[in-house]
């Protein structure tokens, strides 16, 4: 779908988190687009500011098939992140519209903050500095504590950021083992990893870190008999998604201590409720959806999901097409 000079594309930012859209003006700038901000708080203000445009670019929000089914005119839509199970790809694939993620740019950060909840959680530093500016000074109050030479971690989700997180661990002297049905055993064996299954990681392993997608088959994959499985010294992790763990199962493993202690960046409902009974436990470190954030993160996922517009605009096929299916539409696009 080239552009002409005389013709003018709509671009909606729906939903953005940031102040601006500045990063995305001066890409856009390329095709002469129009381009719309929006910090919209519900899937129907989408709907209502979306009605026109030719291009979206999301961020958070639900996009369900009752929403996509009013927008008939956009022929792109761009989720500014990595998952995109907030949007219904059934039915954008239905309605001819290409679905695009960006996956690979805040990978680091993700794969570094997973590790700061390990050594947090590992060596009780939220507990320790705690106690330490109320004026305590006893190191026998934090103990046991465990070397993490030696220990195996375990990585559910062995895609881009498992793999980083994988290295970062084996730095540490740490055994992995990882789990992920979809890769062939050579992608584990690169790294020095050995292929388990669900089951044989969840029991093994001293800490247990999520990375997979959330699907229909990843919904609540950790659950009251996975927690049961785990060691009572086990660490859990999760940046992933917050729905692939059940957090009922997951309080009443911490409030019974059959685990050790959990960190976790998502949530079944965010922001976080201020009901949410995992705030009431000593045992868990939590943070806000936040292991994506630097800089630079910011900025790549700005321009990539801009450039990506640009490029359907312009006649090219775009890099990151998760409905590949739709693309039979579209045989005039060419390969970039």
């Amino acid at each position: 779908m080239k552009s002409s000079h005389l013709e003018k594309f709509e671009v909606v930012i729906s939903d953005s988190s940031f102040e601006d859209d500045k990063v995305e003006k001066e890409v856009l700038k390329q095709i002469g687009a129009k381009v719309k901000f929006f910090q919209c708080r519900s899937e129907e203000e989408i709907a209502t500011v979306a009605r026109e445009a030719d291009a979206l670019l999301n961020d958070h929000l639900p996009l369900s098939g009752k929403t996509l089914s009013s927008l008939d005119k956009v022929r792109i839509i761009v989720r500014c992140a990595i998952g995109y199970d907030n949007i219904d790809l059934e039915k954008a694939t239905e309605k001819r519209i290409i679905v695009c993620n960006v996956p690979d740019y805040c990978i680091n950060e993700v794969a570094d903050h997973t590790l700061s909840l390990i050594l947090a959680l590992a060596r009780k530093i939220p507990w320790i500095n705690a106690a330490t500016k109320a004026g305590e000074w006893n190191w026998r109050k934090f103990a046991p504590m465990y070397r993490l030479e030696g220990k195996t971690a375990g990585i559910i989700g062995f895609g881009r950021i498992g793999r980083e997180v994988a290295k970062r661990l084996k730095a540490f002297g740490l055994r992995v083992i990882a789990f992920d049905p979809y890769l062939p055993r050579e992608v584990f064996e690169s790294i020095g990893a050995v292929q388990v299954g669900l089951e044989e990681l969840l029991s093994e392993a001293d800490i247990i870190s999520v990375h997979c997608p959330l699907t229909r088959e990843t919904y609540h994959l950790i659950d009251r008999e996975k927690f049961r499985l785990m060691k009572k010294t086990a660490i859990f992790v999760n940046v992933a998604r917050g729905a692939i763990v059940d957090e009922k199962a997951l309080y009443q493993a911490l409030k019974k201590k059959q685990i050790q202690a959990a960190g976790l960046d998502v949530f079944e409902t965010e922001p976080l409720e201020k009901d949410n009974p995992l705030l009431e436990l000593d045992n868990i470190v939590l943070t806000p959806h936040i292991a994506w954030y630097s800089e630079e993160a910011e900025i790549a996922v700005r321009k990539s999901a801009a450039e990506e517009v640009v490029r359907f605009f312009s006649g090219v096929k775009p890099k990151n097409v998760v409905n590949p299916q739709v693309l039979k539409w579209y045989p005039e696009l060419k390969e970039a």
